[in-house]
């Protein structure tokens, strides 16, 4: 779908000569940053001190700060958007819920952000505090909160701010199927993004505004659909995919800015390792004359504001005794990159899969399911620690144990494939389980080949019989779509917490192997 739209070009020229009254304003975005206030290392986890010091490590909100001040200073007119998913990946957010995302976004100087889906994991009440904490606006405009108590009012659909004397429109968006992805609660209801989108659209045009920047948690293909569908955005910036956009990284998703006829659509990876800066000049109609840019990694080439280092460091104490004892020995990196395990086999989902099935093999119970979108990070060769661990498995989820038929796991393995081409965090890995996946069949086809482990043998699964199965608790409520296993029998939600069932593991297996071993296979 990408290539259809690409223009071959990172600059969109529709005017070759600039008239006078051209307007240049500089973007500034991030999105999918998931509490990560320290800095990462090269595979998105807990970086060391010692390798920050040796100059290893990526991203952190000491440097974002020095980043976002350089960018300003070259910067003629400029704003500084987010484009979702501030919430949830390290126990900064488990400890603080989104006070911490406030006060380090205020003192950054955000103009605006959308709301993402992880906005919604602790409900309603978690987010309407952040939306009271913050100093900019919070905007969806896809949702109808007006019966929600926690939020209404609370939210805008749209914006109009001020630069250089140019009045510039922002509309947020947000996962259609928030629902399905957190815990929004059944008072808010989502609707479709292009309509929603359009709608704000014309009631800015009809307030006079001709400049119109969507921030969009809703991945890079529904922003190509959304640019196709509606009329008047001049800009898209992304989120919720972690979709790297770069005219010179090799390995990037696209080009940076993606055009789709005159919108250009940017996004930034995730976590803080990388600033995006847009450069747009548009003419006095509004039009855009010209669009370039290239997000800017964040590395130790970016000093640390020594002011928020010591203010992590004090938000971190209550937070060192837990993270940082070590709890396993790893041989070798534990693979949990999302775009990896959203796609195929991989080494953390064997981990996870394997620890949930052993923690309750005794149960009777024979097939272990896990969303990859639950992996947030990989582990490191070497010392694991239970920061790690919980970087890795941060939602506090605990194991569900549930009886389903046959047919029930193929389904579930169905709506695993069925968001591949988004690398959507449904796709599952598995234990006790083979399978073969082929993306590019019609719907309802995509799986086959799948076979049960029964003793030492591997033998077809029967569509009829009923089957003993584990996963987590936001699987077996129907999250990520498996809204068949709401209705599951037999079902308990209420063991212990996952991150607990896999050190449990890792420790009795010390030191651990990752591993891969063909268990599902992709056409």
């Amino acid at each position: 779908m990408l290539a259809r739209f690409l223009s071959g070009a990172a600059v969109l020229a529709i005017s070759a000569t600039a008239a006078q009254a051209d307007f240049t304003l500089t973007i500034l975005h991030t999105n999918d940053f998931h509490a990560r206030y320290e800095p990462i290392s090269s595979s998105d986890s807990t970086c060391s001190a010692a390798a920050n010091t040796e100059g290893s490590c990526f991203g952190g909100t000491a440097r974002l700060v020095n980043a976002v001040a350089d960018a300003r200073a070259r910067a003629e007119n400029s704003i500084l958007v987010d484009g979702g998913d501030q919430f949830q990946g390290t126990l900064f957010y488990t400890y603080y819920k989104g006070a911490v995302a406030a006060e380090f976004m205020n003192q950054l100087g955000y103009t605006a952000m959308t709301v993402g889906n992880h906005e919604f994991d602790d409900g309603p009440e978690v987010l309407r505090d952040f939306v009271a904490a913050v100093d900019f606006p919070i905007l969806m405009s896809n949702a109808d909160i007006s019966q929600e108590p926690e939020l209404a009012g609370s939210i805008q659909k749209s914006t109009i701010v001020e630069v250089g004397g140019e009045r510039i429109g922002l509309i947020g968006l947000t996962p259609h199927d928030t629902h399905e992805l957190a815990s929004p609660g059944p008072n808010v209801i989502f609707t479709d993004p292009a309509e929603s989108v359009q709608e704000q659209v014309d009631q800015l045009t009809a307030e006079g505004i001709n400049k119109i920047v969507l921030l969009s948690h809703s991945g890079l293909n529904v922003d190509m659909d959304v640019a196709a569908r509606v009329t008047g955005i001049d800009v898209i910036v992304g989120g919720h995919d972690n979709s790297l956009l770069s005219n010179t990284i090799e390995g990037a998703k696209g080009p940076y800015p993606v055009m789709v006829g005159n919108t250009a659509i940017v996004q930034a990876y995730a976590y803080g390792k990388f600033l995006g800066e847009l450069n747009v000049t548009f003419n006095d109609a509004g039009e855009i004359v010209t669009a370039v840019g290239e997000p800017l990694l964040i590395n130790n080439e970016v000093p640390e504001d020594e002011t928020v280092v010591a203010r992590i460091a004090e938000l971190a104490i209550p937070l060192d005794e837990i993270r940082n004892e070590i709890v396993a020995q790893s041989g070798g990196e534990i693979n949990g990159d999302r775009n990896v395990c959203r796609l195929q086999e991989c080494s953390m989902g064997n981990l996870v899969a394997d620890a949930q099935l052993a923690r309750v093999a005794g149960q009777g119970v024979t097939i272990s399911l896990a969303n990859s979108g639950g992996l947030r990070a990989s582990i490191d060769a070497g010392e694991v620690t239970m920061g790690e661990v919980l970087t890795v498995l941060p939602f506090q989820n605990t194991l569900a144990t549930f009886t389903t038929t046959g047919q029930g796991i193929v389904d579930a393995l169905e709506n695993g494939a069925s968001q591949m081409e988004d690398v959507a965090g449904r796709f599952l890995q598995v234990a006790g389980l083979k399978y073969t996946v082929d993306p590019a069949a019609p719907a309802g086809s995509r799986i086959s080949d799948v076979l049960v482990q029964e003793a030492d043998e591997w033998v077809p699964i029967d569509l009829a019989a009923t089957y003993g199965a584990v996963t987590n608790n936001y699987v077996r409520n129907g999250g990520d779509g498996f809204a068949a296993f709401v209705t599951a029998e037999n079902a308990y939600d209420f063991g212990p917490d996952l991150a607990d069932v896999v050190v449990e593991y890792l420790v009795a297996s010390g030191p651990y192997q990752p591993y891969v071993d063909g268990r599902i296979t992709v056409k």
